[in-house]
């Protein structure tokens, strides 16, 4: 069994969704004045890889402490949609993998972007699921879909319509992760463990994949 990080690393200057204050880590003990080290760490629920809940949109949708944590895992499905033309992800790429989304719990779908994680590229430009898409994935009993991109929705969005969609339909929604093209064409079983916080509408995860070698 082998265990794969898919998380991008929390620190100092790191890409944060446009409007979303950046991590703050500020030492409150040292181990030369101290004896121990201690940080005090500021960073908002949507800081690097994390998961969206209902109540991220829906004011009368469930928070992260009414979730039991074992639907924070399932059997995972990798998709490619690095050639998505238009930058939009369209039912018809997905249709082909209709047999293996009736078995899994969390879809992933790989565009490649992490390979812009930290320019200005991966905040512009990058796929997302058409409406048309979207929707048609409701219809599977999916826990959870994944992308390595800054966020579902397209950057210029107001009215988020994918994060809707889904979210009302209580699809987890998991952005900002990385090394997902090393799960494409394998089976696998993802974990996207959340902090456990007191009625959170996000949280930052580690995500990982477990695979056999």
């Amino acid at each position: 069994m082998r265990v794969i990080d898919l998380s991008q690393t929390i620190e100092s200057g790191m890409p944060c969704y446009p409007g979303t204050p950046a991590p703050i880590f500020h030492p409150l003990f040292s181990i030369e004045k101290d004896g121990f080290a201690e940080q005090l760490l500021t960073l908002s629920s949507h800081t690097g890889t994390h998961i969206d809940l209902p109540s991220h949109i829906f004011p009368e949708g469930f928070s992260l402490d009414a979730i039991s944590i074992d639907r924070f895992t399932g059997n995972g499905l990798a998709i490619d949609v690095r050639s998505s033309a238009n930058g939009t992800i369209t039912v018809d790429m997905l249709q082909v993998y209709e047999a293996l989304l009736k078995k899994c719990e969390f879809l992933l779908l790989c565009s490649g972007w992490s390979q812009y994680w930290g320019t200005p590229d991966y905040f512009e430009a990058y796929p997302v699921l058409s409406s048309d898409a979207a929707l048609w994935l409701t219809e599977f009993h999916l826990t959870g879909i994944g992308v390595d991109m800054i966020s579902v929705d397209a950057s210029d969005s107001r009215d988020l319509p994918v994060h809707t969609m889904l979210l009302q339909k209580g699809i987890f929604l998991i952005e900002n992760l990385a090394n997902m093209t090393t799960l494409l064409h394998r089976p696998f079983v993802f974990f996207t463990f959340p902090m456990k916080i007191a009625q959170a509408e996000a949280s930052p995860v580690r995500a990982v994949a477990f695979v056999d070698v």
